[in-house]
């Protein structure tokens, strides 16, 4: 497994409809939402228009020509939106590749390049039974905020 990092291309936009069924937390023994969850206005926001806004950015995890993981951002008003000058993060990695750290690496990347790009902070909301929520924390992240499911978390960066 030959993992290279690298920035989504402009013909691989659509790939984000996928990772973001993909990010959808699951609970143990829960059954998985029917794909067109991801087609309701409050994920609509994740992937449309991607590309046009000052904070769209994404990184993809290369296998081989695959692209096996995506992190990215945008201002938008999600479930961890905290101002309108935060973006706020997606990530999700497809099952197999999960546990290895390449979900770390993604996160590390981006946080680097929206420190580049003259962002303050990142902010994102998770599951309070994610697994995920040690990985955030180990980056940066931050609990800010939560409600009955969620942690808003935010990274100054």
């Amino acid at each position: 497994m030959c993992i290279l990092l690298r920035e989504l291309r402009e013909n691989e936009t659509e790939l984000l409809k996928d990772f973001l069924y993909e990010a959808i937390f699951i609970p143990e023994g829960v059954e998985p939402p029917a794909r067109k969850i991801i087609e309701q206005p409050e994920l609509k926001i994740y992937y449309e228009d991607f590309g046009t806004g000052r904070a769209d950015h994404c990184i993809v995890a290369d296998d081989e020509g695959r692209v096996i993981g995506a992190v990215w951002t945008r201002i938008m008003n999600d479930y961890g939106h905290v101002d309108d000058e935060t973006p706020s993060f997606a990530i999700s990695l497809y099952r197999q590749y999960r546990g290895k750290g390449i979900g770390t690496k993604l996160m590390k990347e981006m946080l680097a390049l929206l420190k580049d790009r003259g962002f303050e902070r990142a902010s994102l909301a998770v599951q309070k039974a994610n697994y995920a929520v040690r990985m955030y924390e180990n980056v940066g992240f931050v609990t800010v905020d939560e409600n009955n499911e969620e942690y808003i978390m935010v990274c100054e960066l």
